[in-house]
């Protein structure tokens, strides 16, 4: 896997095409979650392009079910601190050689300087039923924080049938719509942020820090 610290990411160009920021809670197809809620209401917000893409998305779920968008765009401010606490979390496991922290701190939060959340170009997000009740993914959204990062990635061994096919649905709708995954973390999809760039073979990312 290309974790988002490697220079293949990080040496991707910037385009930036000047789309403004655009509130999710605008469409009724999508539910908005508060557990990440800012004070400022940034986890709301993404790419005008971003949320187009997502309401494509969206038509491409079977019928009763949405998406559940836990957040969109982050400030730099606390992608710098989310980065710095899982760094010091994994120093704390043993991982000491700087460079190793980095890589491994860097499959579940972004440095900031590529961060996708902070261009307004990701999404993390969940499917929910026509009760609003959230499927089993066979793992919770940002399980790495509670040690579970055995079921993160979308390719997670051991889960069960119906937890493969709600994250099937999940990425089917989502790559059907444009969006590429960060594979350690089922639930995070990108559109036009560097780590897409390189995976969608574009020749640069539409999107720099929003």
């Amino acid at each position: 896997m290309i974790v988002l610290s490697d220079p293949k990411v990080i040496n991707i160009p910037v385009q930036d095409c000047g789309e403004p920021l655009a509130e999710m809670a605008s469409v009724p197809a999508i539910v908005l979650d508060p557990r990440e809620r800012d004070e400022a209401g940034a986890y709301g917000r993404v790419r005008t392009g971003v949320l187009e893409r997502l309401c494509s998305a969206s038509e491409l779920l079977p019928d009763g079910l949405k998406f559940l968008v836990v957040e969109g765009h982050r400030s730099r401010a606390e992608q710098t601190r989310r980065f710095a606490l899982y760094e010091e979390r994994l120093r704390r496991s043993g991982i000491t050689d700087p460079v190793d922290l980095r890589r491994q701190a860097s499959a579940f939060v972004s440095p900031v300087e590529v961060a996708p959340h902070c261009a307004g170009a990701a999404l993390d997000l969940t499917l929910v039923d026509a009760d609003g009740v959230e499927l089993d993914m066979g793992g919770a959204v940002n399980g790495h924080r509670t040690g579970d990062e055995k079921y993160c990635p979308l390719d997670a061994s051991g889960l069960s049938h119906q937890a493969r096919r709600h994250r099937d649905i999940l990425a089917r709708a989502m790559g059907g719509a444009g969006f590429v995954n960060y594979p350690s973390e089922w639930w995070h999809w990108s559109y036009g942020d560097r780590y897409w760039a390189l995976i969608s073979k574009a020749d640069s990312a539409l999107y720099g820090p929003a």
